[in-house]
């Protein structure tokens, strides 16, 4: 963007009604533009987020996706405007609203984007009622004509959620996880606004309530055209919910793409570790299923650099010029990709796969009964008497006591040793005074 562009933007002092329109004849509501988040200064300066750049379109669920410290919530944070933007820019409806923004615009960009945190307990002032938590918002904007319209409102997007009006006088410790986050989500849907940051809403909670959870926030997004960023680390959850994906890995954008895209398609290979982490809901299957393990060694920047581009079908991937075009031939070849793969019973692994193998004693070991403690008592006793120990030791074994096998059979080797060296100091003096 030119200087004078730049200056055009800073003037902006409200938001239009329409964002931007790309090439697909959808409206952009939100484009993160080359970010980079940092923290600490100087030596001590470390890059949350590097370069990311993604957009977000009206009406649509966009989900980022990694691990914990990857830079989601250093992401959601900045759209919110809490985390300042060390380089690059966000755009909420074509208007820069990263960094220093006239008070006005502010106001609005507070009004139009809402955050629903991942704690429940600790984003809920305990000091106030449900209905002043909800309220808070409407009263700092003047959301309502009078006190009638005000209660109104509360009341309508309490039961929304599915609380009740008698809910409103209470306090947030008298309600359960689920309930608290959906005290959260109606603080934030009261203020009728068009984007909502998600940040791991659900991670907190039992899984019969994170589905209740997700309904409601599609049936919001139903009704109202609200648009999600949410941010998530479980796959399979994200999958059923978004229409596109997002996948970073330490402040890198490595992936975006449709979900069923993703998921058919997961061409870099953190993508595809993420994929075959996702746990299969059979204990047989899950047994013998293999992890894809990303190694981010394999990647060679040294001297090709690495570029964030499109190959195809709105599928965008990290990558240098020789893994683009890897990514480009396997994409057009059109066949999905094979992320979760499982053995056949009794299959042995192979070395990649990285798992630990257990013999047969093994399993017994890790399945010995409850009393099989392994004392120390046990190891100081057949160190006394090597011969009942090595025999006790047997004894335990034929019973599955490993662990208690495991400490008589040591106690017994030592005693035995010591005696052994005992008789041979024995017979060297008996030698020595006949000599």
């Amino acid at each position: 963007m030119s200087e004078s562009k730049q200056e055009k933007t800073a003037r902006v002092s409200h938001l239009p009604e329409h964002g931007p329109i790309d090439k697909n004849g959808k409206e952009v509501l939100l484009s993160i533009k080359n970010v980079d988040i940092t923290f600490g200064k100087g030596d001590k300066a470390v890059k949350a987020v590097k370069n990311a750049s993604f957009d977000i379109y009206k009406g649509e669920t966009f989900s980022l996706v990694g691990e914990s410290g990857s830079g989601k919530t250093t992401i959601g944070r900045a759209v919110i405007r809490v985390n300042p933007c060390a380089a690059g820019e966000i755009l909420y409806k074509g208007v820069r609203i990263s960094g220093k923004i006239p008070h006005s615009l502010d106001r609005e960009v507070i009004r139009n984007i809402q955050m629903v945190f991942q704690d429940p307990a600790a984003s809920l002032n305990e000091r106030a009622t449900v209905d002043y938590i909800i309220s808070e918002g409407l009263y700092n904007f003047h959301l309502y004509e009078n006190e009638a319209d005000r209660v109104k409102k509360v009341e309508k997007i309490v039961q929304e959620v599915g609380l009740l009006p008698e809910h409103l006088t209470r306090y947030p410790h008298e309600f359960s996880g689920g309930q608290r986050q959906r005290i959260g989500l109606a603080r934030a849907m009261v203020m009728e606004p068009e984007l909502v940051v998600a940040d791991e809403p659900i991670s907190a909670l039992d899984v019969s309530i994170r589905a209740q959870v997700l309904n409601l926030l599609k049936k919001f997004q139903r009704d109202k055209g609200v648009t999600y960023l949410f941010i998530a680390h479980d796959l399979s959850i994200v999958r059923f919910i978004s229409d596109r994906i997002g996948v970073i890995y330490k402040g890198d954008i490595v992936e975006v793409a449709g979900a069923e895209e993703l998921f058919d398609f997961p061409l870099h290979p953190y993508t595809r570790s993420l994929i075959s982490a996702i746990p299969i809901p059979d204990p047989l299957l899950e047994k013998n299923k293999v992890l894809f393990t990303y190694d981010p060694s394999v990647h060679d920047y040294s001297e090709d650099k690495p570029e964030f581009v499109c190959i195809g079908n709105d599928h965008w991937v990290y990558g240098n010029k020789k893994e683009i075009e890897e990514y480009k031939a396997i994409r057009e070849k059109g066949e999905p990709l094979k992320s979760i793969t499982i053995l056949e019973p009794g299959a042995l692994r192979d070395e990649t796969s990285k798992e630990i193998k257990h013999t047969a004693e093994e399993e017994d070991f890790l399945n010995s009964p409850v009393h099989d403690t392994g004392n120390f008592l046990y190891a100081f006793f057949s160190f006394l008497l090597p011969v009942i120990g090595i025999i006790a030791a047997q004894v335990f074994k034929k019973k599955k006591y490993y662990r208690n096998y495991k400490a008589c059979r040591k106690g017994a080797i030592i005693g035995f040793v010591l005696l052994g060296i005992v008789i041979v100091l024995f017979l060297l003096l008996l030698l020595l005074a006949v000599i």
